[in-house]
């Protein structure tokens, strides 16, 4: 499988419980489900084994950063649970468990670490704004230029366009969508994980990044302005006093 990621690879490390009760038929089952935007979600695969399976990812991936993001999760699969599943502290339980049921409940856990990585983005745009506001609070002035603002404005939009079109944190799994199964663990976990309500953060934090922009943007154009007015103000007294001079020197010409 070929993986064209723009963030690094965040991966989860899916276990399968076993004890009274539980089912076994899945206990030597290993998957690995990889996704385009960086995620790998990794099910029933021993800590040891892990960085191997990461190998296999990393050799077709880009953009790869210093540090990759983990969680842990567990499954645990009960054929005599009367409802199709039941949910825990940091635990899902199943009536059973097969591949789709892998799969969604991977797409949930993997976009929530993928919105981990996002939020702690636009956080560092948050800190370096609110810098920029307490620089202006003590000297009534900011020493950014166009430049650098329209890397942080880029960068900002990025982030949004990401969450929204790369991780697709508001499109509806197909799995779920055409079983109500599966679509009550896709729900449960979204739930789980607050997703909707941390996309909200997200959002509130980048309309501040947002202001802050266009704040910054005035004040620039007021800069550029008041310099264009002085320019022009500098080319007028110019112009007078070389009229002046031509005035003074016809003068005493004709004296």
């Amino acid at each position: 499988m070929l993986l064209s990621a723009s963030v690094t690879l965040i991966w989860i490390l899916m276990h399968l419980i076993q004890g009274p009760g539980f089912h076994v038929k899945a206990s030597n089952c290993q998957y690995m489900v990889v996704y385009q935007y960086g995620s790998a979600v990794l099910f029933n695969i021993e800590d040891h084994e892990v960085e191997s399976y990461l190998e296999l990812v990393k050799r077709h991936a880009s953009g790869l950063l210093r540090e990759m993001r983990k969680d842990d999760y567990a499954i645990k699969e009960k054929p005599l649970l009367v409802e199709d599943m039941q949910g825990g502290p940091d635990y899902i339980v199943l009536k059973s468990l097969d591949t789709d049921g892998i799969r969604i409940i991977g797409s949930v856990l993997g976009q929530s670490i993928a919105l981990d990585y996002f939020v702690s983005q636009v956080d560092g745009l948050v800190e370096e704004f609110a810098g920029i506001n307490r620089g202006m609070e003590k000297t009534g002035t900011f020493t950014m230029d166009k430049k650098k603002l329209l890397q942080l404005v880029g960068k900002a939009n990025s982030n949004l366009a990401d969450v929204i079109l790369k991780v697709g944190l508001f499109e509806r799994s197909e799995i779920a969508w055409r079983d109500a199964k599966y679509a009550q663990i896709y729900e449960y976990l979204r739930e789980e994980y607050e997703v909707a309500q941390r996309f909200g953060n997200l959002d509130f934090k980048l309309k501040f990044v947002e202001h802050n922009i266009h704040f910054l943007q005035e004040v620039l154009q007021n800069r550029k302005s008041d310099f264009l007015e002085w320019f022009i103000i500098g080319l007028l007294t110019i112009e007078n006093v070389l009229s002046l001079y031509e005035i003074l020197r016809a003068t005493n010409t004709d004296s």
